[in-house]
């Protein structure tokens, strides 16, 4: 395939970009490679760093939507641990009403594993999922 041999990352978009920023920077500790208009907008966007590449562009857009879809997931060893610092930091996880999740809103993945979820101010859906 052409595309399988180059960089994916993804897009998220939001609709303030100040708000994401703080969010993003300040909740999940993510830092910013890079930052740039997105369309008229001076200083729109942000693109972040994950796992040693750039990884996630979060653009200010009219366009901006809720997705119950879970758009990017993080890989970690220590789902606790993760879950537990975001947590500290503010970000509140997940309950989904047919699936059977912990006291920190962890729960078993299909396949195997365990797997959190949480949304940004713009109810962009993300995890946190681990192999154990």
């Amino acid at each position: 395939m052409p595309l399988s041999t180059h960089h994916l990352r993804a897009s998220i978009a939001v609709s303030d970009i100040q708000r994401a920023v703080a969010f993003y920077e300040g909740r999940l500790g993510l830092r910013p490679l890079r930052s740039g208009p997105s369309a008229d907008i001076a200083d729109g966007s942000r693109v972040y760093g994950s796992g040693g590449v750039a990884a996630l562009n979060v653009y200010q857009s009219v366009t901006a939507g809720k997705s119950p879809a879970t758009l990017a997931t993080w890989y970690v060893d220590d789902i606790e641990r993760i879950v537990d610092e975001l947590a500290s930091a503010g970000v509140g996880f997940i309950r989904y009403d047919q699936l059977d999740h912990d006291a920190r809103g962890i729960t078993a993945r299909a396949g195997g594993g365990r797997i959190a979820w949480f949304q940004d101010p713009d109810g962009n859906t993300f995890a946190v999922e681990s192999d154990v």
